[in-house]
């Protein structure tokens, strides 16, 4: 196996969906044996020595923590570090790669959605459609997590298809797990619910992942109940678009926001929920519905790009629309056996999906990158 290096100076420290890759990752290159250098921010060098005991875990310099500074050490600092600690192989899991490093590089493209949907994500696409141009053409290998997201980078960027290595995510079943009675109440004290049930949602708040039309398709779903549910949106920053959506409901209509989760909490969070709901309009993979069919939720996605490749039969879909997801959800919600047949479907569907699985993929990739 190549010695590689992992530049892990760019994942921020909330948890989310890009950590929990690389922690993934990480944890599983150890358990796989493989030799490898992690460089890190320096509050998170004694998590990845707990996650990779065999790792080399290298501490980057301070003035990482701001982008700018990061991306100019990436160029430089970077290059460096990899040649001192003798990497033959270096690895960026976020958009952007070292140029000029004299090593071959391997970077993970996350989704396309830069370019597919750019109305979708604000001010930071053009950053992003920058960084994945010049990754995809300088890269040695381009890793990516489902088959949607290469066919989009043939697409839309005319990569050459032999460069790019899917690797699924995996779900790390320890944390995300059905949970037990206790840890469902927890949850639902914490957020204030009292014993009622609920719809939840877990991800980013950014455009693309619908959350305004799941508030008014939730909300058209619940009225003529007699014990509505209510509808929690755990994680992200309240956007304008969620606060509008959330003033055009009726007052009846119960949605809780709590904002972003301790990750002792997900499990009773998403194992807790009636439904999971994750109408998004595009996914590079689509992890949260992956570790909400861990936990043992129904899960209500939509057919776009990667979402099927995980959910495949064992979840409900929907179109994006706030009528089509007022009609899913409302049958999903009148149906207990239906819910039912999901949560189980869901469980053995996630089994399917390991990091051990995904570590093998990348170290493949590695080589690739070397020959």
């Amino acid at each position: 196996m190549p010695r590689v290096l992992v530049d892990a100076a760019a994942v921020p420290a909330d948890r989310g969906a890009l950590t929990r890759y690389v922690d993934g990752l990480v944890a599983a290159l150890h358990r796989a044996g493989a030799e490898f250098v992690v460089v890190c921010q320096r509050t998170e060098s004694e998590h990845y020595r707990r996650l990779a005991p065999s790792a080399l875990v290298v501490p980057g310099p301070v003035a990482i923590s701001n982008r700018a500074a990061r991306l100019a050490w990436e160029q430089t600092g970077l290059p460096l570090l990899a040649r001192q600690t003798g990497a033959e192989v270096i690895h960026a899991p976020y958009y952007s790669i070292p140029l000029g490093s004299g090593l071959p590089t391997v970077v993970t493209v996350h989704d396309a959605t830069w370019f597919t949907e750019p109305d979708q994500h604000g001010p930071r696409a053009s950053f992003f459609r920058s960084a994945t141009r010049t990754a995809v053409r300088h890269a040695r290998r381009v890793i990516v997590p489902s088959k949607a997201t290469r066919d989009e980078l043939v697409r839309v960027l005319s990569a050459d298809p032999t460069r790019i290595d899917v690797a699924y995510h995996g779900v790390d079943q320890a944390q995300f797990h059905p949970p037990s009675e206790d840890e469902i109440r927890r949850a639902a004290l914490r957020f204030g619910l009292h014993g009622q049930s609920y719809v939840a949602f877990l991800g980013a708040l950014d455009p693309r992942k619908n959350v305004p039309n799941l508030i008014r398709g939730f909300a058209a779903a619940v009225k003529r109940l007699d014990e509505p549910p209510a509808l929690v949106i755990g994680g992200g920053v309240h956007e304008d678009d969620v606060d509008a959506a959330c003033r055009e409901v009726e007052a009846t209509v119960r949605v809780v926001r709590p904002g972003y989760l301790r990750a002792p909490d997900l499990p009773g969070f998403l194992g807790g929920a009636l439904v999971v709901a994750f109408p998004s309009r595009g996914e590079g993979f689509g992890l949260p519905v992956l570790e909400a069919m861990a936990c043992g939720a129904p899960v209500l996605t939509t057919h776009n790009t990667s979402l099927p490749e995980v959910g495949g039969d064992a979840v409900a879909y929907t179109e994006p629309d706030a009528d089509s997801i007022a009609t899913a959800l409302g049958d999903l919600l009148g149906s207990p056996a239906r819910r039912g047949q999901l949560r189980e479907a869901g469980l053995a569907r996630a089994r399917e999906f390991t990091w051990d699985a995904s570590a093998e993929a990348h170290l493949s990739s590695y080589q690739r990158a070397i020959e």
